[in-house]
């Protein structure tokens, strides 16, 4: 039986994995601080520190709704990055502090924020706030963030498997 603590375990695994691929340096702590990954930024030549939040798989929404995914994160979020990792595509999305708050589409009085988007087709637009979808967060993969956050070129074709 997987536990919380291997499933998140697995999810910096993959975005330290992701990162090093691209030549990107990066350190697990060792303490649960709310910094999970420190990563050299060759841009800055400084450490970037990122909290990882995993999930393993996408699931109905509401329970038998479309497929979608979401990723609950503190709204004091300590880390510079929030990096979102789904193990079932072996996908991870980087998001600035900010950007993530900006997103979030939920936020409760326990102080935590709700980032999430559906998976498959766009479902209809209800009152409020549009429900995000994939496509709305593809500029967000790791892949193509690199760049702008730790100063080493992007990757135009996806690294590592897809299963869309």
């Amino acid at each position: 039986m997987t536990t919380t603590q291997h499933i998140g375990a697995a999810g910096e695994i993959l975005v330290q994995y992701r990162l090093l691929k691209l030549g990107i340096d990066s350190a697990r702590m060792t303490t649960d601080s709310g910094i999970d990954l420190v990563v050299y930024s060759p841009l800055r030549a400084e450490a970037v520190t990122v909290q990882v939040k995993t999930q393993t798989a996408p699931s109905p929404s509401g329970g038998k709704g479309a497929l979608s995914v979401g990723f609950y994160f503190p709204d004091d979020l300590r880390a510079e990055i929030l990096a979102l990792a789904l193990l079932s595509t072996d996908q991870v999305w980087l998001f600035t502090r900010d950007e993530a708050r900006e997103l979030a589409q939920q936020h409760n009085a326990k102080g935590n924020r709700q980032l999430y988007w559906y998976m498959q087709q766009r479902p209809a637009r209800g009152v409020g706030q549009a429900p995000l979808h994939a496509g709305d967060v593809e500029q967000h993969l790791l892949e193509r963030r690199t760049a702008a956050l730790f100063g080493v070129p992007a990757v135009t074709e996806p690294v590592g498997p897809v299963d869309a």
